[in-house]
């Protein structure tokens, strides 16, 4: 195993359909599963109030590999919450990383060796929606996942697009400048 994959970050966001409230932020860890991303997997199969963690599956008997535990950034409140989580997010994810693999972006002899943790982020108020477009919730997560993997595994943003921006690109929620939120 290289030690190019022993701890990859990516992170990636997808906006909503207009009204929907359904961008994707995952934010992800992909590493060999003997390394400190392994363990940090590991030490995520236990439950905390409001925080189910689960794995990606394609369905039943269909956990993706490289194994992936999502883990939520909100506290869940309903079993509303929970059916998107473990419904089209999952499946969203699943697909991704699934899908990540077929194209090459996952060497496919790794795929036993890595694990991946993705933690991510639903509006809580999608839960309540009663006209929540389940299919752009599927479609930004899946495009976002698999965004996220390609620039963990490129290493991307590199160091020079980061320096090079640095003045150029505000942060979305927060403008230094002013101190205000650009939203």
């Amino acid at each position: 195993m290289s030690d190019s994959y022993w701890f990859r970050t990516g992170e990636a966001t997808v906006f909503s359909s207009e009204g929907q409230g359904t961008d994707a932020m995952p934010e992800i860890l992909i590493g060999d599963v003997k390394g400190p991303a392994g363990h940090a997997f590991a030490n995520l199969m236990g439950q905390t109030e409001g925080h189910t963690r689960m794995f990606a599956i394609r369905a039943c008997n269909q956990q993706v590999r490289p194994a992936t535990i999502i883990v939520p950034k909100v506290t869940i409140k309903s079993s509303a919450y929970v059916n998107l989580l473990g419904g089209p997010v999952q499946s969203a994810v699943a697909d991704a990383v699934i899908d990540c693999v077929a194209d090459g972006v996952i060497p496919r002899l790794q795929a036993n060796e890595l694990c991946i943790i993705a933690m991510l982020w639903i509006d809580p108020a999608c839960a309540s929606n009663p006209n929540l477009d389940r299919k752009d919730l599927y479609r930004t997560n899946y495009e976002a996942m698999k965004l996220a993997i390609q620039r963990a595994m490129s290493n991307s943003p590199s160091i020079e697009e980061l320096i090079a921006n640095r003045h150029k690109i505000s942060h979305e929620m927060y403008d230094p400048e002013t101190g205000e939120s650009q939203w």
